[in-house]
């Protein structure tokens, strides 16, 4: 029998319902990444590829905020997806797997550990070549979880809702860890009049939740501003998204049904997997692959230190930082779960798709060849991740078949698993 401080425990009831609609979000928004992924890919290497470039080029908006169609989706769309992380990262950390330290610890170490080492690999692998670039060492450290669930539901639809709660927490985590890499290391120059004007926003967001005011015409325009503030003050106007998820409520008053985090994440949830992140994709993906000579592309620094900091990094620095945490802490794997169903979701770590495409964008936005370099090889370290992920879930798909018949299983109808009922009798 578990007990609800092991690792990888099966969550409350409650928390089972919030990790579930997340996740059918996610699923649906990765099957959405990768159609939008393949039709950038499609058309950027067709007869019609110059066509491509100039739409994803056309500048549109405001004279004085006038902007590319690629860098709007990079930096208004994305703040959206990032505003819907800081809502997760705040449930997590109020209500979720990340409020008691004992039971949070390993999923943050399993998430720094995995983005300390593949950003190491890539460090180590360009300082030391003559042709290497440092710069987008960022770019291997983040996982795309909407990219891993659409992995889950081809091969993997059994895995437990445990592992997939874990993958859910890696991604929020690593979310996190990347938007301070890019606000700290990949923003350009401060102008501290624009940081002050955030700082304000944020602080009239941060007194409006707490008087429980609830209009729209009031959060739009704070909302606008914010972003705008964030923008000209040189940070990475997602950074923007982030803060505000993490100031808004989670915890329900009396007399209401949901907090505030739960009724606007279940708006823009749909919004951000669904659309803004597959726009970006579709914007940013689509890579000239017969001009830039694969080939050759694949065997440089930059391309190798992506690729095995995806496909080798992550899933070593995820693995063994939870297991060396969990034998510090004494946290058991529950039942019946083996370490190597946790290498599974490891190896779906590697999977880096939005977060580094984004940070590929900063890094070596001035350089094309860079740029597409770096952007050839996050598809091929990612394919790569999702390929081995493949293998060990479908090699552990009867046992994972064995459990879930056990969690699902609702005999009397009433929509509560039984495994739920049988605990509270206890």
């Amino acid at each position: 029998m578990t007990t609800p401080d092991d690792f990888l425990a099966r969550p409350s009831l409650r928390e089972r319902g919030w990790v579930l609609q997340q996740l059918r979000d996610e699923t649906v928004g990765g099957v959405l990444l990768l159609i939008a992924a393949a039709l950038a890919l499609i058309w950027a290497n067709s007869t019609w590829s110059n066509t491509y470039f100039v739409f994803v080029q056309t500048e549109i908006g405001p004279p004085w905020l006038s902007l590319t169609l690629s860098a709007w989706a990079a930096d208004a769309l994305l703040a959206v997806f990032f505003f819907v992380v800081g809502l997760e990262l705040k449930h997590e950390f109020i209500l979720g797997s990340l409020s008691k330290p004992a039971k949070a610890a390993v999923p943050i170490a399993g998430a720094l550990g995995g983005m300390v080492l593949s950003a190491a690999i890539f460090f180590f692998i360009n300082s030391n070549a003559a042709d290497g670039s440092t710069r987008g060492w960022g770019i291997p450290m983040a996982s795309d979880v909407a990219f891993g669930l659409a992995v889950l539901a081809v091969v993997g639809r059994g895995v437990p809702v445990a592992l997939r709660a874990f993958l859910l927490t890696l991604a929020v985590v690593n979310d996190l860890g990347a938007i301070v890499v890019i606000g700290i290391f990949y923003s350009s120059s401060f102008n501290v009049w624009w940081v002050l004007a955030s700082i304000a926003c944020f602080t009239i967001y941060w007194y409006t939740q707490r008087r429980r005011m609830t209009s729209a015409f009031l959060y739009v325009p704070l909302v606008i501003c914010t972003w705008v503030s964030m923008y000209e003050s040189g940070i990475h106007s997602t950074v923007a998204g982030v803060v505000l998820g993490l100031l808004t409520r989670v915890k329900i008053d009396p007399g209401e049904a949901r907090a505030p985090a739960d009724r606007v994440g279940h708006r823009l949830h749909p919004l951000s997997a669904g659309f803004c992140v597959p726009v970006f994709a579709f914007c940013v993906v689509g890579v000239d692959l017969t001009t830039i000579g694969l080939g050759e592309v694949i065997g440089t620094p930059i391309a190798m230190g992506v690729i095995i900091g995806l496909v080798v990094g992550q899933p070593i620095g995820v693995v063994a930082t939870s297991w060396i945490v969990a034998r510090f802490t004494k946290a058991s794997l529950a039942a019946p779960l083996k370490w190597l169903d946790v290498t599974a979701i490891g190896l779906l770590a590697g999977i880096g798709f939005t977060v580094p495409l984004l940070i590929a964008e900063v890094a070596y936005g001035e350089s094309p060849l860079e740029l597409g370099t770096a952007k050839t090889a996050i598809l091929a370290g990612s394919v790569t991740s999702a390929l081995l992920a493949s293998i060990v879930l479908v090699m552990r798909n009867r046992h994972f078949a064995a459990i879930t018949l056990v969690e699902e299983l609702d005999e009397d109808g009433d929509g509560i698993p039984d495994v739920y009922q049988q605990e509270a009798g206890r």
